[in-house]
């Protein structure tokens, strides 16, 4: 071949796609392999931040033997009850939410969370000691600016109390609405009751600081988010509707009656 031949166009294209052709099955190869470890590390990012929640995590010990003090349930969410229909160890949830057959479609005078549909089955997490509940970690999600936040509340036993609040994944502006992750914005939850003495829903991120000095405030709301009006609200709503009746109060009723 001369060197013209080599420098041709036709050449050059075939070389390049060469190349290509090469990188992709390299990249492909790494992702296949790779999959099963990017998919445990994922498992351990979450079952960290269910810790962090219920207000658990520490740093001298392996996140799998501080989950073990956990125990994971599932909640027939149409019925408010225990279930053991599914299995607890394959059930992907996120996937079921998006699936005509595992979900329902909200109308929008419920879907005050922008989350489209609720799954018909939900994962929550339970500490016990001695057969008695103590605290009671559950999955929440809703839209913000930009993105879903997903994360977990964690309550105390009287199922009103609030343990820990944080997000494992969510796209808001750092800075401003990505401010949810600000270990001192968290901290504020802790202490807060999602209900008020005659059962209605008060908890909420305030608009602006919270005034100490009035009861409703002190008890329930938070500091908003400077400059993340729209993430702050979507925090609310989230709250709100995971804590409400299409959410988790009717399984929340039950529990503290002793019928789930």
């Amino acid at each position: 071949m001369s060197a013209s031949d080599k420098d041709s166009i036709q050449n050059i294209i075939k070389v390049a796609f060469a190349v290509c052709l090469v990188c992709s099955v390299i990249v492909s190869v790494a992702a296949v392999s790779l999959k099963p470890i990017q998919k445990a590390n994922k498992q351990v990012e979450i079952k960290k931040n269910i810790l962090a929640a219920a207000g658990l995590l520490k740093a001298d010990k392996s996140i799998d033997e501080q989950f073990e003090v956990i125990t994971t349930r599932m909640v027939d969410m149409r019925t408010g009850n225990f279930s053991t229909d599914l299995d607890i160890a394959t059930y992907n949830q996120r996937k079921a939410s998006k699936d005509p057959k595992q979900s329902e479609k909200l109308g929008r005078d419920k879907d005050i969370a922008s989350i489209k549909r609720l799954e018909n089955y939900s994962k929550i997490y339970v500490v016990e000691s001695n057969g008695k509940l103590q605290t009671l970690i559950l999955p929440v999600r809703g839209y913000g600016l930009w993105s879903t936040m997903r994360g977990f509340v964690a309550l105390e036993s009287d199922l009103n109390t609030i343990v820990g609040l944080g997000f494992y994944e969510h796209a808001e502006t750092p800075g401003l609405g990505g401010e949810i992750d600000n270990p001192k914005w968290k901290k504020m939850w802790v202490g807060k009751k999602l209900f008020d003495n005659t059962g209605v829903m008060k908890a909420a991120v305030k608009k602006g600081p919270v005034d100490s000095s009035i009861s409703v405030e002190n008890e329930h709301m938070v500091d908003g988010l400077s400059g993340a009006t729209l993430t702050s609200n979507g925090v609310t709503n989230l709250i709100r509707f995971w804590m409400g009746k299409d959410g988790f109060a009717p399984f929340l009723n039950k529990l503290k009656a002793g019928e789930a």
